[in-house]
């Protein structure tokens, strides 16, 4: 069968099909613009019109930004639904560079990871395996469960938490599982993971923090204990 090529599509279709395939950066403000009108008119294509609207803003997003429905109205295949559509985008647009970003939490010892996951893990009656992402400056990136266990013991996949940080282009992690027994001290088990971990984990240059593992009102850290 003949591979479909972007050329091939239909006008109308071509920044949706290019933003699937490339991601929306890839996309000029016309294009992205294109997509939220969904079609142009009779003369011209959706990414057209655009590129001639945008054309009398100088193309500034701002300007744009202030215009109400008559001002869209004044080219052919703006009507108020497409024109309300387009407001109603850079109103988020505007909106969204107005909030403040939430600070990353920063991690500076093993009560800093126990009091993240206390609330998490404290009442399961089975095991959970978790993954602390961490940037240079020892940030939360992430948290992601890796696996959940039996009634006394888990599995974790090495090849997982190392994706999962490689993906998230964390440079340091901390591992956490939790003991529904209330014992907190490692078995030769999570012992071994620990040590696998941190060997697979340093053939990345990522760096392995802890391992803290979690009970109701108490914890062990690798760190701390020095058995890292």
């Amino acid at each position: 069968m003949e591979k479909l090529t972007i050329n091939r599509w239909a006008a109308e279709d071509r920044p949706r099909e290019k933003m699937m395939l490339k991601g929306a950066e890839a996309l000029s403000d016309a294009e992205l613009l294109a997509i939220l009108i969904g079609s142009g008119n009779t003369e011209e294509s959706a990414v057209a019109l655009m590129q001639r609207t945008l054309a009398c803003c100088n193309n500034d997003l701002n300007q744009l930004g202030k215009w109400e429905v008559r001002d869209f109205s004044r080219f052919k295949g703006l009507g108020p639904a497409k024109s309300i559509a387009i407001m109603a985008a850079l109103e988020l647009g505007k909106r969204r560079k107005q909030q403040k970003h939430p600070e990353r939490a920063v991690i500076h010892s093993s009560n800093d990871i126990y009091e993240i996951f206390h609330p998490l893990l404290c009442d399961l009656t089975i095991e959970e395996f978790w993954v602390l992402l961490l940037n240079q400056a020892s940030r939360v990136i992430d948290k992601v469960r890796i696996s959940r266990g039996g009634i006394d013991q888990t599995s974790a996949d090495v090849r997982s938490i190392l994706r999962e940080a490689l993906l998230q282009r964390a440079t340091q992690i901390a591992l956490i599982h939790n003991h529904p027994s209330g014992n907190p001290h490692p078995s030769m088990n999570d012992r071994r993971l620990t040590q696998f971990i941190q060997k697979g984990a340093q053939t990345m240059n990522i760096r392995l923090i802890d391992h803290v593992i979690v009970t109701d009102g108490r914890y062990y850290s690798f760190n701390d204990e020095g058995a890292l």
